[in-house]
């Protein structure tokens, strides 16, 4: 990592703070439009969040969970289970998606995170089942990818957030071409920062001593919005951060599968995802038309 990375990418653990083991948010210097947290709870453990000008998708990264919730300007607490699955692996989860001044816990089992994004717009409670998340096969071949879009534009209406998860199989390329959303231009591209939060597992089908190391790389590299120079290798729990510039591709190296759940949001009058491909990579595209999407996919349970 070079030190136009180094703002950027966190290792797990890195950014613990009040009984979450990461949390992104606006205290991060040149980070204004999204947030992430996470967090590890035992049996009879709680999160607290307070009422604040975010709205909030609650993913179940493994196990399942409770979220009790005040609206702001209600008397009376609700609650919503989430059944989780067994891992990022095992297919889509519930998620549960809460106004701009909720006030929320979370008590459960498992690893869960919380999406944030600054808004003052106040849109209703969205809870989606697991059953009714889209999944989305992208590319071919070894660029391969299953796509989880439960936070996206047509899957929730949010004022601000764009959440969406993907697994991408051992061997295989995702977030590839290299692309960028940097420099809003309505119907071309967006301006979204994004966040990359990552998990990795041996593969399915394998089986690995317990020496094993699941792990992965992420690559992001300056365009005219700014310096940014990052190539990592990400493992459980690290967070990449993309302010600005081209970013991809995410690979799963031989042996291990990579989850990545990806957070957005931006000050654009139109909250919509479009992309930049790097015009020296947007070629690969063509190279998938004939190629069958890798037979391992989709991982469903």
């Amino acid at each position: 990592m070079t030190t136009a990375g180094a703002q950027w990418f966190y290792p797990r653990g890195s950014r613990k703070r009040d009984g979450w083991e990461c949390v992104v948010d606006r205290t991060l210097s040149g980070w204004r439009y999204t947030g992430i947290r996470v967090a590890a709870l035992q049996e009879g453990t709680t999160v607290t969040l307070a009422a604040e000008p975010v709205e909030r998708i609650v993913v179940p990264l493994t196990g399942r969970f409770t979220v009790r919730y005040m609206l702001a300007g209600a008397a009376d607490w609700q609650e919503q289970a989430l059944s989780g699955r067994k891992s990022v692996f095992h297919g889509p989860t519930d998620t549960l998606y809460l106004p701009t001044g909720t006030a929320l816990s979370i008590v459960g089992t498992g690893r869960v995170a919380v999406a944030e994004a600054p808004t003052d717009t106040v849109l209703p409670v969205a809870y989606i089942g697991h059953a009714d998340v889209p999944i989305e096969l992208r590319g071919a071949g070894r660029s391969s990818r299953q796509v989880h879009n439960f936070g996206t534009p047509a899957s929730v209406a949010a004022d601000r957030l764009i959440v969406c998860e993907v697994i991408t199989p051992a061997e295989n390329w995702s977030s590839y071409p290299p692309h960028k959303h940097d420099d809003y231009q309505p119907g071309v591209e967006s301006h979204l920062e994004e966040i990359y939060y990552f998990e990795a597992a041996v593969s399915r089908g394998l089986t690995a001593p317990s020496a094993a190391s699941p792990f992965g790389f992420m690559r992001t590299y300056s365009s005219e919005a700014g310096s940014i120079d990052i190539l990592e290798e990400v493992h459980s729990g690290d967070v990449a951060l993309v302010p600005y510039g081209w970013h991809g591709p995410c690979v799963a190296a031989p042996g291990y599968d990579l989850y990545y759940l990806n957070v957005m949001a931006g000050p654009d009058p139109d909250r919509s995802w479009q992309i930049s491909d790097d015009p020296a990579h947007g070629w690969i595209r063509d190279t998938w038309i004939g190629q069958e999407i890798d037979p391992r996919l989709p991982y469903t349970c």
